[in-house]
């Protein structure tokens, strides 16, 4: 089914997914649980059933069929011609895949074993992991986090429509839970025509906070928006996040333009590739803006410092759908005593001081406080509380 609105900007696709079953979609396919076979899946799996189901990856109704997947991987679109920059799937061994039939449905369990969600088997096929890795995290290193997870899952792509048992509240985060339909109903309610997105897996610094402020200028509101899926082990924890973001919007933000909701989705690491698909699901939450900062969604030195914004620039603005907003590398700037980029500030290099999240997460766990030129002191406080 989908959710025709005419709430503020148009779903990827024309049509807002909901693939939430229900209720007598739900008692059948409870009825049958205990004969449907079952695949059981992964963390990030699991963040991709409920994406889709809640339509954050509308137009997907489900896991990609092969001729999508290919298209996806070879040229960042749909066979329909839709821009699609990631490949959604759900991957399982030759020995899980095997006597699965096609045509039938799949049980879907969450990694505790729960029975969350139905695939109706369509198509399984084998899919190229070297041709994926290089077409999409541009290497086949193993190194990069995104190409491990693509190496160590199973050889078999499973696809289908699906539908999710029931959408749950957040066990850590229930008052951010926003679903798409949601959040459109109330930009709508605010009055707000203009909204800029902004995607983050860190705790908000001063860099952060001078680009939104910029962006707050020239739209009505705010979609603070951090991903709450699974990231690397060496990112700083959901819950120490989200507290950090609270701090700020109750100090520093005008809390009438700004909105702070979970996103459920698991992070890629895909650098330019993921900045075109985190931008098209916050247009599904209804953006029309999204914040492209420098390096966007990128690890170590895998993509050059400003090709996150580049890849815009592939893609007709009508076809995207969604405006990206492109800011410079900001910094603190000694001679100005303010936030900037190289654009406002006339400092030498010397003036500047950078700080890169890497490099605070290491001053915490050495017991350091960061800067008041990078880090708000009640966000550094908390940091620095949580990490010890």
């Amino acid at each position: 089914m989908s959710i025709h609105t005419k709430i503020g900007i148009t779903p990827h696709g024309g049509q807002l997914i909901n693939r939430v079953a229900t209720t007598a979609e739900k008692d059948e396919f409870l009825a049958q649980k205990d004969h449907l076979p079952r695949v059981q899946l992964d963390e990030r799996a699991t963040s991709d059933l409920v994406m889709i189901a809640i339509g954050g990856f509308s137009p997907l109704k489900g896991f990609m069929e092969q001729d999508d997947y290919e298209k996806v991987v070879d040229d960042m679109r749909l066979m329909n011609g839709t821009v699609w920059s990631v490949p959604i799937t759900l991957s399982v061994s030759e020995e899980v895949a095997e006597p699965l039939k096609e045509g039938n449905w799949i049980r879907l369990d969450d990694p505790t074993g729960k029975f969350i969600g139905v695939l109706e088997l369509t198509q399984k096929y084998h899919y190229n992991k070297a041709h994926e890795a290089q077409n999409v995290y541009l290497t086949t290193e193993d190194k990069h986090p995104g190409v491990k997870v693509v190496y160590e899952q199973g050889s078999v792509n499973l696809a289908g429509p699906i539908w999710l048992l029931e959408r749950e509240n957040h066990p850590f985060f229930p008052k951010y839970q926003i679903d798409p339909a949601q959040s459109r109903k109330m930009f709508a309610e605010k009055g707000w025509k203009t909204i800029v997105g902004f995607q983050t897996r860190n705790p908000i610094h001063r860099a952060h906070e001078y680009i939104q402020k910029c962006a707050l200028e020239t739209v009505d509101g705010l979609f603070l928006h951090p991903l709450v899926g699974a990231t690397k082990s060496d990112d700083v924890p959901a819950d120490v996040r989200m507290r950090c973001y609270e701090i700020m919007i109750d100090h520093y933000f005008p809390q009438d333009r700004v909105i702070l909701a979970i996103n459920p989705s698991a992070m890629r690491y895909a650098g330019p590739r993921e900045a075109i698909f985190h931008a098209l699901i916050r247009k599904n939450y209804g953006c029309t803006h999204f914040i492209v900062g420098r390096d966007h969604a990128g690890v170590g030195d895998y993509y050059g410092t400003y090709d996150a914004q580049y890849i815009f620039d592939q893609f007709e603005s009508s076809e995207l759908g969604i405006m990206p907003m492109k800011f410079e590398h900001a910094f603190y700037c000694k001679r100005t005593d303010q936030m900037a980029t190289t654009k406002t500030s006339p400092s030498t290099p010397e003036e500047r001081v950078h700080l890169s999240g890497t490099k605070v997460r290491e001053m915490l766990r050495r017991g350091e406080l960061p800067p008041p030129q990078f880090s708000r002191p009640e966000v550094a406080a908390e940091l620095i509380k949580a990490m010890q």
